[in-house]
């Protein structure tokens, strides 16, 4: 019986072994560029699939933090149809390096796993700028200054700033005839007071956030006019 048992197991593990080999025959049905985008923290697998590829593919995508031997299943992103995943739950922590890597299914079998490039959110991610509300008072032109924020939740069930991640500087453009004069103002305080202007002169005012560490820019916010006193 137990030479019976050995042979049994001995030909489930070939059969296991052959079809684990098969599965790597299907590269055409395998994606690739797997990457991920990153914008305000919200950190988005991306990738692509052959022209040639079944039409009935399926997806599934795991993660891990670098330096773990263990995959994690992203539980939002089995069997799904589309080219991209939000991990930004998965990967919260700015400050840690991640890989995440993607398997697609047909009727046919399996693709390879295809795995991403390192991804650290601190220094991968980009910004939007800042969003601007402008009051006029007599002393000149008071800037209130909205960070972007990430789309984690924090403990008031409300998306959290992505300077609670990180230290950022807001760079604040005032527009009037053609030059431009700049402000400068880090995370805290969101209040910029903007003084000596000309009296009932219409200045318009724009802002970008920067990244202090790579000296990165966003794009610029939407012109804001207004009219002084």
């Amino acid at each position: 019986m137990c030479i019976l048992s050995t042979l049994l197991l001995l030909c489930n593990v070939a059969l296991f072994c052959r079809a684990e080999s098969d599965v790597q025959l299907l590269d055409y049905t395998a994606p690739f560029q797997v990457e991920f985008h990153s914008v305000n923290f919200r950190n988005v697998l991306h990738w692509k699939h052959h022209p040639e590829a079944p039409g009935d593919l399926q997806y599934f995508v795991q993660y891990k933090v670098y330096g773990d031997k263990q995959w994690i299943v992203c539980e939002s992103c089995q069997a799904i149809h589309k080219l991209q995943c939000d991990l930004s739950q998965e990967t919260s922590d700015p400050r840690q390096w991640y890989y995440a890597r993607v398997q697609a299914q047909s009727s046919k079998g399996l693709s390879p796993w295809v795995t991403s490039a390192r991804f650290y959110p601190q220094w991968d991610t980009t910004f939007s700028p800042p969003k601007l509300k402008l009051n006029v008072t007599e002393q000149g032109i008071v800037v209130w200054i909205r960070p972007p924020r990430t789309p984690v939740h924090g403990q008031r069930n409300s998306r959290v700033s992505v300077t609670k991640l990180l230290n950022l500087i807001f760079r604040i453009y005032l527009i009037h005839d053609g030059l431009e004069q700049v402000h400068e103002t880090n995370s805290c305080p969101r209040k910029l007071l903007i003084e000596h202007l000309y009296p009932q002169t219409t200045y318009c005012i724009q802002a970008v956030t920067v990244m202090p560490l790579s000296g990165l820019t966003s794009p610029r916010s939407p012109e804001s006019c207004v009219s002084t006193l």
